[in-house]
């Protein structure tokens, strides 16, 4: 069985203009957060360390860990809220349809029996309290009229909750059962964020008018502000309060996070100003924020997660980030010693992982055009995209600046280097086949068919072009000349993928209809047969570089192994690799594969 040993997980999902939630469990200093249908738990001590939770039907919205850790209680965007075990087999403990839309926040009571949520509902409630274990209501939450962006549960006795939202207001609940005791309208635009201090002596809101006011715990009056000197100049997302309940964290769309000391009066004053990233665009927001023992934890827009020293916070940040949005490419290079993987998301980011280390940065590029394939060969990334243009990107200069692209004048469907030949590129357009050598186009073919993947040889001698009617066509290459020498028909679908082997003796397919098959290149014949174990189309496949493995990535979400010259049933199988469905694969040796897919993850597998 394939062991996964390393796992490079998404980021949290943002929206322009509008704060996130991230929650932490102090006693593992570990972080909590959303992505897709996924819930994300990882160790801030290593953020390496990682577990993807994906039993949610529809996308999550938040997740929070119980007082006591044990447990997870996370939301949707269709008002359904699982508790699972955090640890084990992470089973399920009960489930229940909080709200009839989408929750946007969720906390647990200090005593861990009961959770409040809050968000949008169709013609109910926009906030609802229960029992975690049974679903019972404990209270009647009236006051608003739209949609609920914040709650929160006052962590001492007597129990308090406090919400707020999109009608600018702050509403106060006693209880339980808990019953509607007061409103405020201190903000002038959307309250986005409302926490009591551990202490339970006060809570803070945050709001779209830059302003920050405080609220006595208990009673539920409003006691001061946050001072306007020195204050935030765009909209504050997040609040997050410091363990002894003397200073808070806010951070917000200028850019910037401060934190504020909060005097015994109630108002707060700016002790400190933490700036981030180059501050040259929107990516560059800050929407998400966490107080969690000594660290300080920020999230941008552009999903990155710094991490500072409550107690050093001259450090210089520490920097987390990945992909956001599923990931349409990946590929592999090796130099100066090490092994890297580059990946594409929908977005357009380029990421660069060092493998054993994790995260080593993006690769900054002119635009942001979505990445359809990439390819690595002698030190350069080779991408095309969506917008018709073919990159070369160096890989090993500082800047990664783009060569001038190359304009094939069509939809893009694959691309191939030839190891042999580097400044050989073999394309695969609507229209049909383009060689590009170096940086200029040398020849286009109108092949007469609907291409669909593309593959050269090795060498640089040979090309492999699949179909829409299911065919495999055998081309020769001399000089700039393309030849067609044969027609290949096994397949009963759709070629979605075709790859030479490293050492250019083998070629392998696969289609919409779920099957692949190896071929050998003098003969053309099948050399691994009955290569059918996937329940949906194969999106990709990779070849281990001694040529003796071929793996096929899925939308059924797994990763199949097979072994040049074994049975296709003796076959390695990955279940669930990717949530959502496998969208690429390379190896980084004989025994190692990395993976990438719709859940915006990357991982690395070590097989038997």
């Amino acid at each position: 069985m394939a062991k996964l040993i390393e796992n490079h997980v998404c980021m949290p999902v943002t929206e322009r203009g509008r704060g996130i939630l991230i929650a932490g469990d102090a006693k593992t200093n570990s972080i909590i957060y959303c992505n897709g249908r996924s819930v994300i738990i990882r160790s801030l001590d290593n953020p390496m360390e990682a577990f993807v939770y994906g039993e949610h039907a529809y996308p999550t919205s938040v997740a929070r860990f119980s007082p006591n850790g044990e447990w997870v209680a996370s939301g949707d965007t269709s008002g359904l809220v699982r508790i699972w075990g955090r640890n084990g087999d992470h089973s399920l403990k009960f489930e229940n349809r909080a709200l009839s839309g989408r929750i946007d926040d969720l906390e647990w009571s200090s005593d861990g029996q009961r959770i409040v949520v809050c968000g949008d509902s169709k013609g109910k409630s926009l906030v609802r309290a229960f029992m975690w274990d049974s679903g019972t209501n404990v209270g009647e939450f009236d006051g608003h009229s739209r949609h609920v962006l914040s709650c929160s549960f006052k962590p001492t006795r007597p129990f308090r909750i406090a919400t707020c939202g999109e009608d600018f207001l702050v509403n106060f609940y006693e209880g339980p059962p808990f019953r509607f005791k007061m409103s405020h309208r201190e903000h002038s635009n959307f309250v986005n964020c409302v926490r009591f201090s551990p202490d339970g002596s006060k809570f803070i809101t945050v709001g779209s008018d830059r302003k920050g006011a405080l609220f006595d715990g208990k009673t539920g009056e409003k006691i001061g502000e946050l001072s306007k000197d020195g204050g935030h100049t765009g909209s504050i997302y997040a609040a997050s309060w410091c363990p002894d309940s003397k200073q808070v964290l806010t951070v917000s769309a200028d850019k910037s996070a401060k934190i504020w000391e909060i005097n015994e009066t109630g108002n707060g004053t700016v002790k400190r100003t933490l700036t981030f990233g180059s501050q040259g665009g929107p990516d560059d927001m800050l929407v998400g924020c966490l107080w969690l023992n000594d660290y300080l934890i920020t999230v941008s827009l552009g999903g990155m997660i710094s991490l500072l020293s409550a107690s050093d916070p001259d450090k210089p940040p520490k920097p987390i980030s990945g992909h956001i949005k599923s990931i349409t490419a990946i590929t592999f290079s090796r130099h100066g010693g090490q092994s890297e993987v580059y990946s594409s998301s929908y977005d357009g980011v380029i990421v660069r992982w060092i493998l054993g280390t994790g995260y080593a940065g993006r690769v900054e590029r002119k635009d942001s055009t979505q990445i359809k394939c990439l390819a690595t060969v002698e030190g350069e990334l080779v991408a095309c995209g969506f917008d018709n243009k073919v990159r070369r990107i160096p890989l090993l200069s500082e800047e990664h600046k783009d060569s001038e692209p190359i304009d094939v004048g069509a939809q893009l469907k694959d691309l191939d280097v030839s190891v042999g030949c580097p400044d050989l590129a073999f394309v695969s357009t609507d229209a049909g086949i383009i060689i590009i050598r170096g940086s200029k186009i040398v020849s286009t073919t109108d092949v007469g068919y609907a291409v669909t993947a593309a593959a050269v040889s090795p060498d640089g001698t040979e090309a492999v072009v699949g179909g829409q009617d299911g065919k495999l066509h055998v081309y020769s290459i001399k000089g700039d000349t393309l030849m067609e020498e044969s027609v290949l028909e096994r397949h009963r679908g759709p070629i979605n993928a075709v790859r030479y082997s490293p050492d250019g003796s083998m070629f392998a397919s696969g289609d919409l209809n779920r099957e692949a098959a190896v071929w050998d290149r003098i003969t053309r014949e099948v050399n691994l047969k009955n290569m059918l174990y996937h329940t949906a189309r194969i999106n990709c496949l990779a070849w281990s570089p001694d040529s003796t493995k071929v793996a096929t990535g899925s939308l059924d979400n797994c990763i199949l192994v097979y072994e040049v010259g074994k049975p296709a049933s003796s076959r390695i199988t990955i279940k669930g690799a990717h949530l959502g469905g496998v969208h690429g694969l390379v190896f980084s040796d004989q025994n190692t594969v990395v993976s990438a897919g719709e859940d915006a993850c990357v991982r690395v597998w070590k097989l038997p």
